[in-house]
């Protein structure tokens, strides 16, 4: 052990550091200036907040919601609390645990200050909001720091530790204890974070200008609601330098639009390909620009390429469900692909709730005459049992559905923004509180970026769709088990004995890979497993070129996930290959290349169509 200092030695080093310049500076160099931005910044305050009161006192706005959601996270807390409440020696035994973390942080803190060279407790993994040197180096922000980490652990610990709660109440109490640490980290605010505090002092306050203007401009589009801009939203143009395949529109109606690509090869599959993506989103995922482009790239191997375009709904399409979603959309599709093409047989590809659709579609023909309409299917990061479903589930009890189903009722949809920020809260830290320092406290404006683009075009969601998919899938699991209906038909995976390819993604917060994994047991026939790095949009979106990632292959998918990942086999690079060679292996017959619309259908409009454009 090392041998404590004399009084005169750390006087003499605290002397010798005091006749060094600091390392950073949080001064302000022109305080004239400063306090000029000051006032500025101000007043940019002051048009947010007229922005977040302007439509709650016309009512555009309830005013009730924010009081409704802090209900239900007190609510679900108070159960947690309730157990250590309800005896005096366990609450004293966990505080007396956090003070005494608390104690050694402040020693350690006041031996740093001092010259001792007393360690940092460090994290086990890396934790990006504090990786500004000075959350190290400077011994005050290196205590705060501390002292945050040492809280939220001791807060998610009492929630595990807390007996007598129920699994899915237990499950609520650690997300929302989660996002409330997330919310309170010390860089989150600009008195707290060196790195806002020594850009504020740099630019004399300018970046808390442009900052504090930037979120008033967002409460406003955000029409009293902050919409954190996470791009450069004026960067990207919908058809001119996003989705840019070229295509056309050769059908609609009140729901969708049918797109076909154009061919770039002499000669393509016989079977088409149908491509149903998610209406919580919009399709152009698959096609952001010419080297992301699934579409593009599964164009270029030959597949004569039909897409589903959703339409963004509004109140006049309330009363919109599951069947009219399978039957306007799915049903719709196949009719014109064999229109267009004289083919009855597609391969189908279904991303995430579009795969769910896909996968009830298949049910539904499986006790028909018509089921060789699709012969095989492909599931991009989707779920057909909700036994594993993350976090999303928390959303999903009776008490909450009900909630929504009444806001719904008000205006026939569930808002695109709503659920836009649910997805957001799964990865706050990243997909929020990131962008609210950097936008707001440093006043960075984003760079442009695609994807981030294309996660902010939100779409609405009919009321009546929304709420058969939460009560049927996330709360009552009725697909895999055979309970759920469609018409008059009583729907049963194990009848669908088409080929499967099961894409799960590794970090999925949305599909989890357990779950995906899972679902696969339901189907009758072979299920292709494959699991490939990243998450719900980087590992689906993975083209060849870029050479990114890695995917998992092991054939069926029997037992755990954990117990199949053991065995398998891990690949360099993109899964799309591996796809296409399944896709080849059921059907690799070729015809001359077709021409869109067969003959039979005319073109409405060049791709990507009208549907994708529209705005909430």
């Amino acid at each position: 052990m090392a041998e404590k200092k004399s009084r005169k030695e750390r006087e003499d080093v605290t002397e010798e550091r005091s006749d060094k310049p600091l390392p950073t500076s949080y001064i302000a160099a022109d305080p004239e200036v400063f306090a000029r931005n000051m006032a500025r910044a101000f007043e940019e305050g002051g048009k947010a907040l007229a922005a977040y009161l302007r439509p709650r006192e016309t009512g555009q706005t309830g005013a009730d919601q924010l009081a409704e959601h802090t209900a239900e996270v007190m609510k679900t807390i108070s159960h947690v609390g309730q157990y250590w409440m309800s005896d005096p020696a366990r609450t004293i035994e966990a505080q007396t645990k956090l003070w005494a973390q608390y104690l050694s942080i402040w020693n350690n803190g006041l031996r740093k200050a001092m010259g001792d060279g007393a360690e940092t407790q460090q994290n086990a993994v890396p934790d990006k909001r504090f990786a500004d040197p000075d959350w190290s180096q400077n011994p005050m922000f290196d205590v705060l720091k501390q002292l945050y980490l040492a809280t939220s652990r001791w807060a998610e610990d009492l929630v595990s530790d807390a007996e007598d709660v129920d699994p899915h109440t237990r499950q609520k109490a650690r997300f929302y204890v989660q996002q409330i640490a997330n919310a309170l980290s010390p860089s989150n605010f600009a008195m707290t974070n060196p790195e806002v505090l020594r850009a504020t002092a740099e630019s004399n306050g300018e970046n808390l200008v442009r900052g504090m203007h930037m979120l008033a401009e967002d409460i406003a589009a955000g029409k009293g609601e902050l919409r954190v801009r996470q791009t450069d939203a004026t960067a990207f143009k919908i058809g001119e330098n996003i989705a840019t395949t070229p295509g056309k529109v050769v059908a609609q109606n009140e729901l969708c639009q049918v797109i076909q690509y154009e061919a770039t090869t002499k000669s393509v599959l016989k079977r088409p390909l149908l491509i149903v993506p998610p209406w919580i989103n919009k399709f152009y995922i698959l096609d952001l620009n010419s080297e992301k482009s699934f579409v593009r790239w599964a164009v270029e191997q030959g597949h004569t390429v039909f897409v589903v375009s959703w339409v963004n709904p509004d109140r006049r399409h309330a009363d919109k469900t599951f069947e009219h979603y399978m039957k306007e959309g799915i049903f719709y599709a196949l009719d014109v692909v064999e229109r267009a093409t004289g083919e009855r047989k597609v391969n189908a590809i279904g991303y995430c709730v579009g795969g769910t659709l896909l996968a009830v579609a298949l049910a539904y023909l499986a006790k028909g005459r018509s089921k060789q309409r699709i012969a095989s299917a492909t599931m991009f990061a989707a779920q057909v049992d909700f036994t594993y479903s993350g976090d999303l589930k928390l959303f999903a009890d009776e008490e909450q559905i009900e909630t929504l189903e009444e806001d719904m009722a008000e205006r026939g949809y569930l808002d695109g923004s709503k659920m836009a920020t649910a997805f957001n809260l799964l990865r706050s830290n990243d997909l929020i509180w990131r962008y609210f320092v950097s936008d707001y406290m440093l006043g960075k404006e984003p760079l442009p970026f695609d994807l981030l683009y294309w996660n902010s075009d939100s779409t609405r969601l009919p009321a009546a769709n929304h709420s058969f998919y939460l009560r049927n899938c996330y709360l009552e699991n009725n697909l895999s088990q055979g309970r759920m209906k469609i018409g008059d038909k009583m729907l049963d995976l194990s009848r669908v004995t088409i080929p499967i390819y099961n894409l799960a993604t590794k970090e999925d917060h949305i599909a989890p890979a357990r779950s995906v994994f899972f679902g696969s047991q339901f189907f009758g026939g072979p299920v292709r497993f494959v699991l490939t790095g990243s998450g719900h949009i980087a590992g689906v979106i993975n083209p060849p070129a870029k050479n990114k990632y890695q995917y998992w292959i092991d054939g069926d998918a029997n037992g755990d996930i954990e117990s199949w990942m053991e065995k398998a086999e891990e690949k360099p690079g993109s899964w799309w290959p591996d796809w296409q060679r399944w896709i080849e292996t059921l059907d690799d017959k070729r015809v001359d290349a077709r021409e869109i619309g067969g003959g039979k259908l005319q073109a409405l409009e060049d791709a990507p169509g009208s549907y994708v454009k529209m705005k909430c």
